[in-house]
C-alpha cells in the first residue's frame, strides 16, 4: 500500500520519511581509512605546507589585482576549517573501525589462549598419569636386581638340596 501511496500525487508523503541515497558502509569505511592514512603521512604534511606557503607567497607578493585572498587570508582559513571539519569525522571513523578490528583480534587471541591453556592442562594431566603409571612399572634396574636376588635364592636352594642329598646319601652309605 505504501508503494501506491508514494506514487500518488493527491496524498501527502509519510512524515519523517526522507529518502537519502544508499551507500555501502564498508566501502565508505575503507575510503575514510585511506584518507586518514594519507593525512597521517609526511607526504601530506609536505604537500599541505607547500600549498599554504604558495598561497601566502601569491597573496602577499603578487600584484594587488592578481591577489584573490588578501592579508588576513580569510578564504584560506575557510578552506582549512572545511578540511578539518571533514577530516576529524573521517579520522574518528577510521579509528572506530580499527578499534573494532583490534577487539575482534583480541577476542580471537583470548579464544586461542583458552584453547592452548586447556590443551596444556590436559597434557600436564596426561604426563602426571604416565609418571604415576611408570612408578608402578618395573624398571630395568629393578628387574635386574630382582632377577639377581632370585638367582641367588635358587643357587642357595640348589646348594641346600645338594647338601641334603649328600647327607641322605652318606646316611645310606656309611
Amino acid at each position: 500500500m505504501s508503494e501506491n501511496r508514494r506514487d500518488r500525487l493527491d496524498q501527502p508523503r509519510d512524515p519523517g520519511r526522507m529518502r537519502l541515497p544508499k551507500f555501502d558502509p564498508e566501502a565508505f569505511g575503507r575510503w575514510s581509512e585511506g584518507i586518514a592514512r594519507y593525512m597521517g603521512t609526511a607526504k601530506f604534511i609536505v604537500y599541505m605546507t607547500v600549498l599554504i606557503a604558495a598561497w601566502f607567497a601569491w597573496n602577499t607578493l603578487a600584484p594587488v589585482r592578481l591577489r584573490f585572498d588578501p592579508y588576513t587570508f580569510t578564504f584560506l582559513t575557510l578552506i582549512l576549517s572545511l578540511q578539518a571539519s571533514y577530516a576529524a569525522p573521517l579520522i574518528l571513523l577510521a579509528q572506530n573501525r580499527q578499534t573494532d578490528r583490534d577487539r575482534l583480534a583480541m577476542e580471537e587471541d583470548r579464544r586461542r589462549a583458552a584453547m592452548q591453556k586447556a590443551d596444556t592442562e590436559f597434557l600436564a594431566r596426561e604426563i602426571a598419569a604416565l609418571r604415576i603409571a611408570l612408578g608402578e612399572v618395573a624398571t630395568r634396574d629393578f628387574l635386574r636386581s630382582e632377577l639377581t636376588r632370585l638367582a641367588d635364592e635358587l643357587d642357595e636352594a640348589a646348594l641346600r638340596r645338594e647338601k641334603r642329598a649328600r647327607m641322605e646319601w652318606e646316611e645310606d652309605h656309611p
